[in-house]
């Protein structure tokens, strides 16, 4: 089963339910008469996201789908694969990946590395040899997102193991 972090942006709307409201705040006008304000409420795992700071509705339905599936990734947890996927494989090369926090498959990566990280009971060596990486690359992975660090700290403790010093 995929992870609903790496859905497709249609099918993840598909399974949320959208609220649109009004939100204070600077921004003129346009934005205290209109309905810009977008939240996001994934039905299946009731993780939820919202945007409200920009004036077009467009825009703000853009941050919080892409807010959404962070917290997906961070939040949620599905049984680890086996083996890498193929959007890991792809952005992994010579043990080194390649992505910015800001990528539309970040989130996707970021939750296939803590899957694997809480099968491996949050051992950092044992998930990146799973996921084909160096520990430290998996580390800076995790790093880009203050989120992702803090479920990765959180999940080391859950397993009795002392927290890492961010990279």
């Amino acid at each position: 089963m995929s992870h609903p972090a790496a859905l497709p942006i249609a099918e993840l709307l598909r399974q949320c339910s959208e609220i649109r409201t009004r939100r204070s705040g600077p921004g003129g006008q346009h934005r205290n008469k209109v309905e810009t304000a977008v939240g996001l409420a994934h039905l299946p795992t009731r993780v939820t996201a919202e945007a409200s700071e920009r004036r077009s509705q467009a825009e703000n339905r853009s941050v919080a789908v892409a807010r959404l599936r962070l917290k997906l990734a961070v939040e949620h947890r599905e049984p680890a694969a086996g083996a890498p996927s193929p959007l890991w494989q792809s952005r992994c090369r010579g043990g080194r990946l390649t992505i910015a926090a800001t990528h539309a498959d970040y989130p996707s990566l970021v939750a296939e590395a803590l899957d694997q990280l809480a099968a491996a009971t949050g051992d950092l060596g044992t998930a990146a040899v799973l996921l084909g990486v160096t520990p430290s690359q998996l580390a800076k992975l995790l790093a880009k997102a203050p989120a992702a660090w803090t479920a990765f700290s959180r999940l080391r403790g859950a397993h009795g193991r002392p927290p890492l010093a961010r990279p």
